[in-house]
């Protein structure tokens, strides 16, 4: 495809959290973009010292998976002309953890898994070059499959430190 033909964009996304409870965090986050902000929550249960107030971090990565994938799957199936009805996907995002005494634990993913249920009279060939999209043009999928490294800075006084 010529350079003329193709559209580059970027999309940016930041939040802003805040401790707000024994575990709990309130966390704006804002699409600037489109001129959208979000105030969102986590919390921890009575496990892991909090009052579950809120879902904790791992169930909204999850329903952000899920969501993308579908919002894609639904999306692309009117550009591609693939005709759906209902879509529904099981997610199930496992990781493992580890303590040796009583330090922190460290965690590792073992595989996520994305079952895709369309309704849809589409041929099995259609239907995967769908799924196939979907999946190329999901945000979360994408980041997960490139292993990307999460930058980390800590402020000590006035100064920002890369930690």
């Amino acid at each position: 495809m010529p350079d003329d033909q193709i559209k580059r964009f970027d999309v940016i996304f930041e939040g802003v959290g805040r401790a707000s409870g024994k575990m709990r965090n309130d966390i704006l986050v804002e699409w600037p973009m489109m001129k959208e902000r979000f105030e969102l929550a986590t919390d921890e249960g009575p496990f892991h010292g909090g009052d579950g107030t809120a879902p904790p971090p791992l169930a909204l990565f999850t329903a952000a998976l899920t969501g993308c994938i579908m919002t894609q799957i639904r999306a692309f199936s009117k550009r591609m002309k693939i005709p759906i009805g209902t879509v529904e996907v099981r997610a199930k995002l496992h990781w493992t953890g580890e303590q040796t005494g009583h330090d922190p634990y460290v965690t590792a993913p073992v595989g996520f898994d994305l079952d895709v249920d369309l309704d849809s009279d589409a041929s099995p060939e259609d239907q995967h070059r769908l799924l196939d999209a979907a999946k190329k043009g999901c945000f979360i999928e994408q980041t997960l499959m490139q292993g990307l490294t999460v930058g980390h800075r800590l402020r000590i006084g006035a100064d920002w430190q890369d930690a």
